[in-house]
């Protein structure tokens, strides 16, 4: 009788739909900023690879290692090897270019340089269009998301960096990950370029095995020419992705909070109309024999289930607008930051969090209701007919 009665109500109990979706889809689209950061992040990642920096360095940016270091890392025990018993490893710089984006707002752009093995140490990267870059010529290939939301990055164009032209040669994929918010070259050739001869910022090495990373740290940290940092490659990008994934989940909550709150006292308003509508139909059935538990009961499915209706719609919004939808982590500026570029991913867990928010709220919102109908005097509704 309670669920039939909606149809004849439907203009208040769309607030609640409407309200709670609002909400879901708010929380939803946030935290899919969040979550397709950190999947961006932790996809470039592998147990079977390593990172080593300078002692005290919390980024590729703020490292340094010389020659005979990188010589002494490419080495050590547990770097694989291939056919022909070269160690797989890349010595790498990083550099921070200007580019425009496709509504001409200028950002920090990062361009990598790497080293002759580094597609046999990243067999992801795969060329996808033009080819690959030579390795003494100033030419560069450019990640498929870079391509997407920065100008003038097409196949045989031209950038100027530091009064040297650039010829982008090739356009390539890595599984999403973050390496395709970059640009990449020879690191001989941009070390050249900034006068940064002889240094890497970081090396990354190929192992044996996952089990060969302790052999391979132990051989670095005990040599004492050495003072570097060794990371799992999947530890160091989980690292670099957890402060900007919380910073940005609690900002999703906090708006998520505010909102919530609105939805909440609309639910509450909503469900106190109702229940003052039915007052006679739930005093009749009082009279019938029905006890409390029944009626707070059927008031409390109505509830939920105008929240879970509100929650379902949110969250499927959110995906539909938001799901695989480009974002760029800097605002622009040389001053703002490298800029960093992933799809929103709204995952099946962010789908589930949404409708169990909205289900609380229907909870809270359609308790008070449903225990004044259950309280509420028989003898003064039947007397209000």
């Amino acid at each position: 009788m309670n669920l039939r009665s909606i149809p004849q109500r439907l203009s208040t109990s769309m607030v609640i739909v409407i309200g709670i979706a609002g909400v879901v889809a708010v929380l939803v689209s946030v935290l899919a900023m969040s979550t397709g950061m950190l999947k961006s992040m932790r996809g470039a990642g592998r147990e079977d690879r390593a990172m080593i920096m300078r002692t005290g360095a919390s980024s590729e940016m703020s490292s340094n290692l010389g020659r005979d270091a990188v010589a002494i890392i490419s080495d050590a025990a547990g770097v694989k090897h291939d056919a022909d018993g070269k160690s797989i490893f890349s010595a790498e710089t990083m550099s921070l270019i200007l580019l425009k984006k496709r509504d001409g707002t200028e950002v920090s752009v990062p361009l990598r340089g790497v080293g002759t093995a580094a597609f046999a140490l990243r067999p992801e990267i795969k060329i996808v269009a033009g080819r690959m870059f030579e390795q003494t010529l100033n030419e560069v290939i450019v990640g498929k998301n870079a391509y997407a939301q920065y100008a003038n990055l097409d196949v045989g164009s031209e950038i100027t960096v530091r009064s040297t032209v650039w010829k982008v040669v090739g356009l390539f994929e890595s599984n999403g990950d973050t390496h395709e918010s970059e640009l990449m070259t020879n690191n001989v050739m941009l070390q050249t370029a900034m006068r940064r001869v002889g240094s890497a910022q970081v090396v990354t090495v190929l192992l044996q095995s996952p089990d060969a990373f302790n052999q391979f740290k132990d051989a670095l940290t005990s040599n004492p020419a050495l003072a570097v940092d060794v990371r799992r490659e999947s530890e160091y990008f989980q690292q670099q992705s957890r402060t900007v994934g919380t910073v940005l989940a609690i900002v999703a909550y906090v708006v998520g909070s505010i909102m919530g709150i609105g939805a909440l006292f609309g639910a509450l308003n909503t469900m106190y109309s109702a229940v003052s509508t039915r007052a006679v139909e739930i005093a009749t059935l009082r009279a019938l024999g029905f006890g409390a538990l029944p009626i707070v009961t059927s008031v409390l499915t109505e509830a939920m289930l105008l929240a879970a209706s509100g929650g379902a719609i949110g969250a499927f919004l959110g995906w539909l607008f938001f799901n695989g939808h480009t974002v760029s982590s800097a605002a622009g500026g040389s001053g703002a930051g490298e800029s960093r570029i992933f799809s929103l991913y709204v995952s099946p867990t962010l789908i589930v969090t949404g409708i169990l928010v909205a289900l609380g709220i229907g909870l809270i919102g359609g308790l008070f209701p449903a225990v004044r109908a259950a309280r509420l005097p028989v003898a003064t509704a039947l007397r209000a007919v």
